[in-house]
């Protein structure tokens, strides 16, 4: 068992960063007689998993639906990772398509040298996206890990600043 104080060092997070994902359900904790919290050492593969997660976009919400098939109470056999790594897959397969598809969007977008935007999607005629909210309406929702956006601008808009181009 390992003090949350070497856990947070062996992993290279913050101790509060433990605190939190532990309060998310990523991992656990034991607790001494004094309370002190004890970690198991298979917990550093998870916060691994964690880190590499987080650095490639991918919200903390899909890592816990992919970590609940673990066990938290024993090293994960070769067989429990085989069977996340599939599932695993499939989450990384759909993220490499979303991306894929922005990529194309924005690439069309910006590097077809009409620089008009007459031709491209996120072309936003008489500021009709107003009335969706504030944001980047036209491409693919936040998740909730995402932190939330800034406070809604008015929905009314003046004749002549002329249309809003979705950001």
């Amino acid at each position: 068992m390992l003090a949350v104080g070497e856990v947070a060092r062996r992993a290279g997070v913050a101790v509060s960063a433990l605190h939190f994902y532990e309060q998310q359900g990523l991992i656990a904790a034991e607790r001494t007689a004094g309370n002190q919290r004890r970690y198991r050492r298979h917990v550093l593969r998870r916060i691994s998993l964690i880190l590499v997660a987080k650095r490639i976009g991918i919200p903390l919400s899909e890592v816990a639906e992919v970590l609940a098939g673990l066990p938290e109470n024993r090293m994960p056999s070769k067989r429990d990772w085989d069977r996340i790594s599939r599932r695993w897959h499939a989450h990384l397969a759909a993220r490499r398509r979303e991306i894929e598809q922005l990529e194309r969007e924005i690439t069309g977008c910006i590097g077809c040298g009409c620089l008009s935007l007459r031709r491209r999607r996120v072309l936003n005629p008489a500021d009709v996206l107003a009335r969706q909210g504030p944001g980047p309406n036209l491409l693919p929702a936040a998740g909730p890990d995402d932190p939330p956006a800034a406070a809604p601008a008015p929905a009314d808009r003046t004749a002549g600043e002329g249309p809003r181009v979705a950001r």
